[in-house]
């Protein structure tokens, strides 16, 4: 009798060790998922609001305070970098199309690469266009980035796409405010990306 016993249990160890192995590869399996999840998370800069749009356009705008120095010390330092962005070698064809010292009022043209992947086997970039225009003021300065477009795929199937139908809240952003759209989503992030380093660079140029 105790020898049947001896060999049931013998039988049944492999199961148990089995059913046990099997628990930490699931709770292992779980971890994985969430620190995945967490990886993929969206900022929330990029969700809803992140997009401005007056009167149906997409404009992004900041006023950005620059105490004790005059609208002309202003212009002049915002003259100097818009005019060499239009020289960087990301550029297509940018230019400075209104420079006035009087009213104080800067405005560029800026056509650049937006990269979204760049590596041995792949460059997925885009052709991205875009207004600067800097209305200087005595102690501040109020800049605005608009007409916003851009040309992807041109060497296959172009397709050119608007700011207002392409980045907007609704095209962009799941009905949720959770996670960005695949195609447009890209667009939307690496835009703001560029907004919010150009907006960072005006402001401490002034500091």
């Amino acid at each position: 009798m105790m020898k049947k016993l001896f060999f049931t249990m013998l039988a049944l160890m492999p199961l148990t060790l089995w059913a046990q192995d099997n628990v930490w590869e699931f709770n292992e399996d779980e971890e994985v998922k969430e620190e995945v999840k967490a990886k993929t998370k969206v900022d929330p800069k990029y969700l809803k609001g992140a997009v401005p749009e007056v009167n149906g356009l997409v404009v992004f705008s900041k006023h950005i305070e620059a105490p004790g120095k005059t609208a002309s010390q202003i212009y002049d330092i915002m003259l100097k970098y818009m005019e060499r962005l239009t020289k960087t070698s990301y550029q297509i064809d940018s230019k400075i199309s209104t420079s006035d010292a009087q009213k104080h009022e800067i405005v560029g043209i800026y056509q650049e690469w937006l990269v979204f992947k760049n590596t041995a086997l792949s460059l997925d970039r885009t052709r991205f266009f875009y207004a600067l225009r800097a209305q200087c003021n005595d102690g501040s300065v109020d800049i605005e980035m608009m007409r916003i477009r851009y040309l992807y795929e041109e060497e296959r199937s172009p397709q050119r796409m608007t700011a207002e139908e392409w980045i907007t809240d609704k095209e962009a952003v799941n009905k949720k405010n959770t996670k960005l759209m695949p195609m447009s989503g890209k667009f939307r992030r690496k835009t703001i990306d560029r907004k919010d380093y150009l907006f960072n660079k005006f402001e401490s140029l002034l500091k």
